[in-house]
């Protein structure tokens, strides 16, 4: 065991709105994991080489990344934050999410699964943002917390440490019988400290270094709620910061919430003691996420290439048109509006809108409403390339 069991009394807070079963102490057990600070772990060899495997495949993914693939990269940043709360059970579908995405980008109303969603996204990008800046700090990552629960119904706990106990599973009331008890609050502080030291370290491979920050990060359970989104975010910082992937994130939350249990049991292994095991699992999705991701890219590289075919034979703009800057975007906004199409390509509003007609006609962006104000255009063919990825075909 990578730790120790500490029995603690639960006692129910006066007034406690619950039934009477669950209004009476109870006695628990604890866990507080080891410092990570100086873990160096041996690799067995098999393990070594899906560890090896699995990065050059993350390695292929990042090679030919360059500026001019943002939109893409924007793409796969958003998918990996989707799954990665789909693994939490929020759930909405891809063409639900994209359009609220573009409603919330214009100012209107999204519903509060979609704005959680949302939230993860921009925490994921403030994360891989983080990841260029510097040191891994307990406050980075309590300013990616913050960003993600901001939006949510618990906006409350966003950014901030928790003071409580909580636990997974068992009952909403104590945590006496619960599937896993994280260490008690007062341990919280020292045990993030730790873990952004090790975060901070470059002895391990990238791979390896970031399945075990993802263990012990989920371990410590420092927040409320998010620390599953929260930590999935910690690893494509580690990996962006040893620059094993530079442009493109390989979405393991794909993989991850495909087999959600095998997921759990990894983290569990890692508790228990069984490094190898953990890392086995984490690094088998990572390689499987980025092979996965780098077949969804050519696909997309493929319809841009049709889209392009579908202009020239339509409307046939001059080289430098916005039309052609909007088809190179669209990878990252598969739901657009003219204001989206603006800020993405920097062009004007007339030229965007112009744009926007020759797309249409071409057969390119399909409106979404009659109405003159407000519109929005969905990507033709783009969304069921996304349903494809998200579900990890």
């Amino acid at each position: 065991m990578r730790g120790r069991l500490v029995r603690k009394t639960w006692k129910a807070e006066p007034g406690l709105d619950a039934p009477a079963r669950y209004r009476r102490g109870c006695a628990y057990e604890a866990f507080i994991p080891e410092p990570v600070e100086e873990l160096n772990p041996d690799l067995p060899g098999d393990l070594a080489g899906i560890v090896s495997e699995a990065e050059n495949a993350i390695a292929a993914l990042n090679a030919t990344a360059g500026l001019e693939l943002d939109p893409l990269a924007r793409l796969l940043l958003r998918t990996e934050s989707i799954a990665s709360s789909k693994v939490e059970g929020i759930q909405i579908d891809a063409r639900s999410l994209a359009r609220a995405e573009a409603n919330f980008e214009t100012g209107r109303r999204v519903g509060a699964d979609a704005l959680e969603i949302l939230g993860n996204i921009d925490a994921m990008q403030l994360a891989i943002e983080q990841a260029s800046t510097g040191r891994i700090e307990p406050t980075g990552l309590i300013a990616i917390h913050k960003t993600l629960l901001t939006p949510a119904s618990n906006s409350h706990q966003a950014g901030r440490v928790r003071t409580s106990q909580n636990w997974i599973g068992g009952n909403d009331y104590n945590p006496c019988g619960a599937d896993f008890v994280p260490p008690p609050p007062e341990h919280v502080e020292l045990l993030l400290d730790d873990l952004c030291r090790f975060a901070n370290d470059e002895t391990l491979p990238p791979l390896v270094h970031s399945a075990i920050a993802h263990a012990q990060f989920e371990t410590i359970h420092p927040f409320d709620d998010g620390n599953g989104r929260t930590g999935r975010a910690l690893v494509q910082v580690i990996l962006r910061a040893r620059g094993l992937a530079p442009r493109f994130v390989p979405p393991i939350s794909v993989i991850l919430a495909r087999d959600k249990d095998r997921y759990i049991k990894g983290l569990t292994r890692f508790r228990e003691g069984d490094m190898a095991g953990w890392l086995e699992v984490f690094s088998v999705a990572a390689g499987r996420a980025a092979r996965l991701a780098d077949r969804y890219l050519g696909k997309v590289a493929s319809l841009q290439e049709q889209w392009r075919d579908h202009l020239r034979n339509s409307a046939n703009p001059r080289s430098d048109a916005a039309a052609w800057a909007v088809i190179d975007v669209l990878p990252g906004h598969p739901v657009v509006t003219v204001a989206i199409g603006v800020a993405a390509t920097r062009r004007t509003k007339p030229a965007v809108a112009n744009a926007f007609n020759d797309l249409e006609e071409a057969g390119i962006l399909a409106p979404l409403s009659k109405s003159a104000r407000n519109r929005a255009w969905e990507a033709t063919g783009l969304l069921d390339l996304i349903v494809d990825l998200e579900a990890g075909d």
